[in-house]
């Protein structure tokens, strides 16, 4: 028996890292304005973990969604694979050459190209969907808040998050 809703649980958990990092500041602030000295020193870095802990948890909040959605995405030493209904695959992170966000499919899908093979579509809100934060956070100039918030927005046509090389000029500006 819980004594805690399922949704504030749900809540709870998908804010966890931000939650962990805010303990942590305030034990940290605690050591700075307390006992001073050695111990006041350590408060200093943990107030800055608690700090990058809270920034960092931010960003994979926002990247969470629930995990109601069709198949299973797994991670495993930098292979991406979807198990999916109807479709499934695998991508080496090395191999992927454009990173995409098609909200146009339902629900909307990340989309992994990868040179001469088909492209790998997977839900955003697939079961283990939140490993894909770090597999992209990997990707060289990646830059993660633009990522988070077309996830966030009302995009209404598929967006490119990330290409290993740019298919337009690099003096061509997109906006």
């Amino acid at each position: 028996m819980s004594f805690i809703r399922p949704e504030a649980r749900d809540a709870i958990w998908r804010w966890r890292e931000v939650l962990t990092g805010l303990a942590v500041a305030l034990v940290g602030l605690s050591w700075v304005l307390g006992p001073r000295g050695l111990l006041g020193l350590v408060g200093w870095v943990a107030i800055a973990i608690g700090i990058a802990l809270i920034v960092i948890g931010a960003q994979r909040a926002r990247f969470r969604k629930t995990e109601d959605g069709p198949g299973v995405v797994t991670v495993d030493e930098g292979q991406i694979a979807y198990f999916g209904p109807l479709t499934g695959g695998a991508v080496a992170l090395g191999d992927i050459e454009r990173l995409t966000l098609d909200p146009t499919a339902r629900p909307p899908h990340w989309v992994l190209s990868q040179k001469e093979q088909p492209a790998l579509n997977i839900p955003v809100n697939a079961a283990g969907s939140e490993a894909l934060f770090d597999a992209f956070s990997a990707l060289p100039g990646i830059r993660t808040e633009r990522m988070l918030s077309h996830l966030q927005g009302k995009t209404l046509h598929p967006v490119v998050i990330w290409e290993r090389v740019p298919l337009r000029p690099v003096n061509q500006r997109l906006h």
